[in-house]
């Protein structure tokens, strides 16, 4: 979800093929093949299997319900943090190949947070509005948890090809910079969350991650207008 669109040309950044080192050729071989893409979404949906197979072998421990939910909601914040992260290690490491993986990455991202949601609202509530309209009056860490996914809505349904040509490339950039304010809103529901069971040391970590993830765009966006005020 995170610049799509800004896909630069392996050419850029990569030597060509006759050129580069048999570890580069290698390592481009790797991450362009077609086998790629369907390991990537294996090792993504992963967690999900796992989770089915301990819901079918009673091995979600004494609350199901909260195990599922914690679970979904995790891996949700981890998909988002790991989407994140793709364009600073792409730019760092010069594996312009890792966007093709980004957009999937992304929408693992949302499936595990409509999971996530699905699982509170059915488990914990009975698919009951009311009830869930309550929760979001009495714990802003429900407000927020649902916030932010509401507004992974329109990424997530702007996340295909013909999307992007319909919406035009300036905007959906711009549409898909939400990301950046649903990350932040995603580890304080995650933070507030463990507040009430008094325990924050894994929403700090997970804070500190994005805090270096955003820390890092900042400190690029600055540098590339330093270069381009002086070339100007």
């Amino acid at each position: 979800m995170d610049g799509l669109v800004r896909k630069s040309p392996v050419s850029r950044v990569m030597p060509t093929a006759a050129a580069a080192p048999a570890g580069l050729r290698l390592r481009r071989a790797l991450l362009m093949s077609r086998a790629t893409k369907p390991v990537v979404f294996v090792l993504a949906l992963l967690p999900l299997l796992l989770l089915v197979w301990r819901a079918f072998t009673m091995r979600l421990g004494a609350n199901p319900e909260q195990a599922v939910i914690w679970t979904t909601g995790l891996w949700a914040l981890r998909m988002l943090l790991i989407t994140l992260a793709v364009t600073p290690v792409r730019v760092i490491t010069g594996w312009s190949e890792l966007a093709r993986l980004r957009r999937m990455l992304g929408l693992f991202a949302f499936g595990y947070a409509l999971l996530h949601f699905t699982s509170y609202f059915g488990l914990v509530n009975d698919f009951s509005v009311a009830e869930v309209a309550q929760d979001v009056v009495k714990h802003p860490f429900v407000l927020a948890g649902m916030t932010a996914l509401l507004l992974l809505l329109p990424l997530a349904a702007t996340s295909t090809n013909a999307m992007i040509k319909r919406v035009g490339a300036a905007r959906w950039r711009r549409l898909h910079r939400l990301v950046y304010l649903i990350a932040p809103i995603a580890v304080f529901h995650y933070w507030w969350g463990k507040l009430a069971k008094n325990n924050t040391a894994d929403p700090k970590i997970y804070a500190v991650v994005l805090a270096l993830l955003l820390g890092w765009r900042v400190l690029h966006a600055l540098r590339a207008r330093q270069r381009a005020r002086a070339a100007g």
